[in-house]
């Protein structure tokens, strides 16, 4: 997903040179070439994230389209109220990039974990919070940020995973994928769970269970119009690799309560209330908080 997002970064500074990338000293992997072609339009903050912030602002008062690279804890929780003052309060159209989605850097324990970001940017008016699947959302959706107002928080994985399933044909912003179609389950998922969804899916269905599978890249503002044309849902199940407070969950709950008027089951899949004391790579992680195709196939 990485370099699928500094790929299209880079087309887009070739026909824009407005475009200017502020990174916290990290990815150095991926970043070289935007260095190399737009080093005048590159700044490496250091490890001052707060100030990242407010030179971002600043920027994007002078007419600039700004783009913020750097580990999601260190971007959204380092941040968080430069980026409610700077940013949100102002309306300013800075593009916050955060890579390590969840369990992303499950080995560097959890310092490095972002379970709460989404819940944090959720919070803030105007904000728009943005998850893509994989590769091939992240190259749909990057391009369409350049002329969205308002400051946008897009939440990255450290690796490309892409499923079966991985098609995104009109795929905008503010609006749903569906995957698999049925008007009886739905699996709703969000960022680098699409995987995980489909493989629930594929289990339900060797047990005799059609369930449809839908992401949703955009998470605020959710695609409220995607929900109401479910009329005939008997059960929806949202997974994230996120806590379950604040999160996709808690989203969809809302528009399945504010919505439809019959009784639905409805149960949210992530990371619960507690911190891990435990570290290991991500899906050894999942695995310990059950966010696996065994566990959720079970319990759905």
């Amino acid at each position: 997903m990485r370099k699928a997002f500094m790929q299209c970064l880079i087309s887009m500074a070739e026909q824009d040179p407005n475009i200017y990338l502020i990174a916290g000293d990290v990815g150095f992997s991926v970043i070289e070439e935007f260095c190399q072609r737009f080093g005048h339009r590159f700044i490496n903050a250091g490890i001052a994230e707060q100030n990242m912030i407010g030179a971002a602002a600043g920027l994007a008062m002078s007419g600039k389209n700004v783009f913020v690279y750097s580990i999601i804890p260190f971007l959204t929780m380092r941040c968080f109220e430069q980026i409610r003052v700077d940013l949100c309060y102002q309306r300013l159209p800075v593009k916050l990039i955060g890579v390590g989605g969840g369990f992303s850097y499950g080995q560097m324990g959890l310092t490095h974990h972002a379970l709460e970001d989404i819940a944090l940017m959720r919070s803030l008016a105007g904000m728009t919070v943005i998850a893509p699947a994989n590769r091939n959302e992240t190259r749909t959706l990057i391009p369409q940020l350049v002329n969205l107002p308002g400051p946008v928080y897009v939440r990255l994985a450290t690796y490309d995973e892409v499923p079966e399933c991985a098609q995104t044909k009109n795929l905008t912003i503010g609006s749903a994928c569906q995957y698999i179609d049925s008007d009886e389950y739905l699996v709703v998922t969000t960022g680098n769970v699409l995987d995980l969804g489909y493989g629930v899916c594929q289990a339900l269905h060797g047990q005799g269970i059609v369930c449809g599978l839908a992401s949703v890249p955009t998470i605020k503002p959710l695609d409220i119009h995607f929900f109401r044309a479910q009329k005939k849902l008997k059960a929806v199940f949202t997974i994230e690799e996120h806590s379950v407070i604040g999160g996709l969950g808690e989203a969809v709950a809302r528009v399945v309560a504010e919505e439809f008027s019959h009784k639905i089951i409805f149960k949210a899949f992530g990371v619960p209330d507690c911190y891990p004391h435990c570290v290991g790579s991500r899906h050894y992680l999942r695995d310990a908080f059950g966010l696996n195709v065994t566990t959720i196939t079970n319990k759905i």
